[in-house]
Parts: structure tokens; C-alpha cells; sequence
């Protein structure tokens, strides 16, 4: 799909649709006035009939309008014009490009210069229309034996936004397609079934972003490599697979001086059985998304590149999948982590912290400016927040704070929870130095607070998505959440 920015009056425009706003109540944008004209009120008799009234979110496709050079008028509803903001805003451009790709229409222009969003510049709003254009399109076919025909609509442009400047806008535009395929890229890899999305898969995946992308180097170390390092915790949960563990490591050189990078820890378990503490068989298919945190990295690692983010990043991700067999580690059993601490695993389906601790110490290295992990952790995160907030726990309150204002910002949402000491306790165990889990109440504090006890040397957060990360029944598939949190925040770093 290809954005630009084009010139002109709304009804003069030749393109395969031209898109005019409506408020509630038929209130007519001024681009709608235009048209309207043009067509010789074609717009106001459609709102008398009651046929249209601009409520959030309306549509109504009008095809070969009378006096207007574009094949089809679009009218979008945008709701009361003194509550249109970002969140409405976003709904109102999926609505619309839903409809554009319905149609048969090649090409579309958002006349959309008189817009105006509360709480939002015209940079956003140009941003917004070209993510949410990509992310609209995504379809999964990759398993099916038909491929689904490719959308019609290729070309999308917008009008010059009142106040705003033409090279922004064009930079803006770029950005949000970035980040639109970013999400694409997350969602296609959290949809692959398990027997085809392995570590080595996920591995494979990260190479190929180096081939592509001049600023990025990959590194995989293999089981062996992971043994000499010690990672006891992470290799505990592959052991009782045939699919060997990988250890991604993704680097991206935007700086030219050799500056401390910021870090993402992706959580990437490609299935998850429960192991030996093995999970009900209803709803186990889901557990394909239980590497959606890999998946997220990986994605947002190939935007970084694309976008040449002027800052160095790392992207690790821990991949391994987890299957109960004669070999496979036992509730009990004790395993010795990466930072020599002892771990007794209770739960052998409270996996991921068990391949995230290594990791969080692996990065210590790096004496890493930042350090976020992004993991599908805990059934509690769901039960809280349902698919609407990612969980957010950290060790900084000023990083805590910055990821929450540019959730709010992206729309990709965060809220925290605390990590207060008195939860630590819960976590006593009689046996080794920590036990994997803390009981029945408090999941996704405690979960975090398994991993702090890997993090004492730098800034780090974490955000728990396993509410966020995917849908379920008829919708199911990958959300490609929090791609848009994660890199609205690199964005905003300096070297």
C-alpha cells in the first residue's frame, strides 16, 4: 500500500473514492459541504431520509456521485464533534477503511483537512490513518490451501491538514505504515500453529530481518552455548521437548557512538502444554500465542530498522517449547538460574519466568539504559483487565511513567500494579532460593516479582499481555499488542 499527500479540492479530486467526514447529528464537515454542492445536496437528502446521520463509526457508500470526479463518496461518521478524540478518531478511520476494503476501489482520499482531533496534532492523525490502513489489511492464510485474493485498494492519500507542515506529514505517514506492518508481522507470527512457529522458526525469522535491514545483527546461541552459560532456568522448561531451545539475541546499531543500549526481553514459548503440571484440554490450542512476547520484539526490532531509529536496541528473545515426556521437569524439582540463584519449580506451567529470569540476567552485560520484557505470564492479568490494558510492573517509577504516557499516547494502554516488598514473601520457599510461584491470589504481582528479583542492576518493566496479546472465539487471532507501545517509546529516546 502506498500513502501520500495530495492537493486539491475535495469534489476535484480523481481518485477511486474520496472520503468526507459528518458529525452527529448530519452536521457537515467542510469538505462534506463541497461535495455536497457539487452533487447538488446529494449528501443533505441522504441525511434528511435518516438514511445517515454521522454517529461514530457510520457509513455509507455512495458509488458514481453526480458532480464529484471520484468514482465513489465515502461518508464517515465521526460522532459529536466536541467529543472527537484520538480513541473516536481511530474507530472512525478503521470504520472507513473497512468499507475501501469491501469495495473494488483501487485508491482512496481522505479529504480530511479540515479535521480536527482534541486531544491530537495532524501528525498523529496522518500517522494514525496509515497504521491503522496496514493494520486493516491483515489476512491469514499462510495454512490454508486457498490463498484470499488481495485487496483492490493500493494507493491512499490525504488532503494537507489545516496547520500542519507537507514533509511531516510525509514522515508521519511512513512512521504509522511502519508500525502497521510491525503489528502485521506480530500477528502473523503469534496466528502460525505451533508446528510450524518453533524456536528454530522464531530464530530463522530474526535472521532474515538482518538480511533485510543493514542496522541489524543476529545472533542465536543454541542449548550447548545456553548450558556453558548456565542457564539452568530457561533449559528446565525445554527439556522435556524435542525442539531445542534458541536464545535470539537482535542487535540494532542506530548510534554512531557506542552508547548503552535500551533492551526488550521477549517471552517466547512457542507452545505451552503446562509440562508435567499439564493444562485442560479446553482452550489449549490458544497456547500458539504463548510466544506473542517474541513475536512483539521481533516485529518491533524489524520497525526500529525500518524507521532507522538513531539509538542502539537490543532484542532478546528466550524461545523453548514446553511438553510434559519422560525427561521433562517435574513439580518439585529444583533447577540453578543464570545468576546462580536456585529456583524451586512448584509449577512447571509458571514456565515463562523460568526462561525470562535467565534472560533478564543474561542482559546485565549490556549495562543496558532500559530494560522491558513483554510476556503472555498470567491467567490473573487476564481476569484483571480482560483484552483492554497490558500489566505493568517495574522497578523505576519514572520508566513506569513513561511507558503509561505513551500508551495513552499510541492507544496501545498499559496500567500498573504495584511491586511492593510485602508480596516478595509469598514467594518463600523451604527448598532453594525462590519458588516459581506465590500461591492463588496476587498472579501477576507476584509473577513480576519472581523477575525483579533478576533486574537489581538496571531500569527495567514489564508488561504481562496475555489479555492483550490475543482474542479468542470468533475473532481469534493475534492483536500484534503492545508493537505500537514498544516502539512509540523507542521513538522518543535519545542516543
Amino acid at each position: 500500500m502506498k500513502f501520500s499527500i495530495k492537493a486539491g479540492s475535495a469534489e476535484k479530486i480523481n481518485t477511486g473514492c474520496v472520503v468526507v467526514v459528518v458529525s452527529s447529528k448530519g452536521t457537515l464537515g467542510d469538505e462534506a459541504k463541497l461535495c455536497d454542492k457539487a452533487s447538488g445536496k446529494s449528501i443533505s437528502k441522504i441525511i434528511r431520509s435518516g438514511d445517515f446521520s454521522g454517529k461514530l463509526g457510520e457509513t455509507q457508500l455512495i458509488h458514481n456521485p453526480t458532480g464529484i470526479t471520484a468514482k465513489r463518496l465515502l461518508l464517515l461518521g465521526s460522532g459529536d464533534a466536541r467529543k472527537f478524540n484520538s480513541r473516536n478518531s481511530a474507530k472512525m478511520f478503521r470504520a472507513g477503511i473497512n468499507v475501501l476494503q469491501k469495495s473494488n476501489a483501487t485508491s482512496a482520499h481522505f479529504a480530511i483537512a479540515s479535521l480536527k482531533v482534541s486531544d491530537r496534532d495532524a501528525n498523529w492523525i496522518a500517522s494514525r490513518l496509515a497504521q491503522e490502513s496496514e493494520d486493516c489489511s491483515y489476512r491469514f492464510d499462510a495454512t490454508k490451501s486457498a490463498k484470499i485474493k488481495a485487496l483492490a485498494i493500493k494507493n491512499i492519500s490525504l488532503a494537507a491538514i489545516t496547520g500542519s507542515r507537507r514533509k511531516e506529514l510525509v514522515a508521519e505517514l511512513k512512521a504509522g505504515q511502519a508500525i502497521g506492518k510491525a503489528i502485521n508481522h506480530a500477528k502473523q507470527l503469534g496466528n502460525l500453529p505451533g508446528n510450524v512457529c518453533t524456536p528454530s522458526y522464531l530464530a530463522k525469522e530474526a535472521q532474515d530481518l538482518s538480511k533485510k535491514h543493514r542496522s541489524l545483527n543476529t545472533q542465536i546461541l543454541g542449548e550447548k552455548q545456553m548450558a556453558r552459560l548456565r542457564m539452568g532456568s530457561l533449559l528446565s522448561v525445554s527439556a522435556g521437548s524435542v525442539e531445542e531451545a534458541k536464545f535470539i539475541i537482535i542487535s540494532h546499531k542506530g548510534a554512531k557512538s557506542v552508547n548503552r543500549p535500551h533492551v526488550l526481553v521477549g517471552k517466547g514459548i512457542t507452545f505451552d502444554t503446562g509440562g508435567i503440571s499439564l493444562k485442560g484440554g479446553a482452550g489449549m490450542d490458544e497456547m500458539k500465542f504463548d510466544m506473542c512476547g517474541a513475536g512483539s520484539v521481533i516485529a518491533t526490532m524489524g520497525c526500529i530498522a525500518e524507521m532507522k531509529l538513531p539509538i542502539n536496541i537490543i532484542g532478546i528473545v528466550a524461545a523453548a517449547e514446553n511438553m510434559p515426556s519422560g525427561i521433562a521437569t517435574k513439580p518439585g524439582d529444583i533447577v540453578t538460574s543464570m545468576s546462580g540463584k536456585t529456583i524451586e519449580v512448584l509449577n512447571t506451567d509458571a514456565e515463562g519466568r523460568l526462561v525470562l529470569c535467565d534472560a533478564l540476567t543474561y542482559v546485565e552485560r549490556y549495562k543496558p539504559r532500559s530494560v522491558i520484557d513483554i510476556a503472555t505470564l498470567t491467567g490473573a492479568a487476564v481476569a484483571t483487565f480482560g483484552p483492554h490494558a497490558n500489566a505493568l510492573l517495574s522497578n523505576d517509577d519514572k520508566l513506569a511513567s513513561t511507558l503509561l504516557q505513551h500508551g495513552e499516547y499510541c492507544l496501545d494502554r498499559a496500567w500498573q500494579l504495584p511491586l511492593w516488598d510485602e508480596y516478595q514473601d509469598l514467594l518463600n520457599s523451604n527448598f532453594a532460593d525462590i519458588a516459581n510461584i506465590g500461591g492463588p491470589r496476587a498472579g501477576t504481582i507476584t509473577a513480576a516479582c519472581f523477575l525483579s528479583r533478576f533486574t537489581k542492576k538496571y531500569k527495567w518493566a514489564h508488561l504481562d499481555i496475555a489479555g492483550s496479546a490475543w482474542h479468542s472465539g470468533t475473532l481469534k487471532g493475534a492483536t500484534g499488542r503492545p508493537v505500537p507501545l514498544l516502539v512509540d517509546y523507542l521513538r522518543n529516546q535519545k542516543a
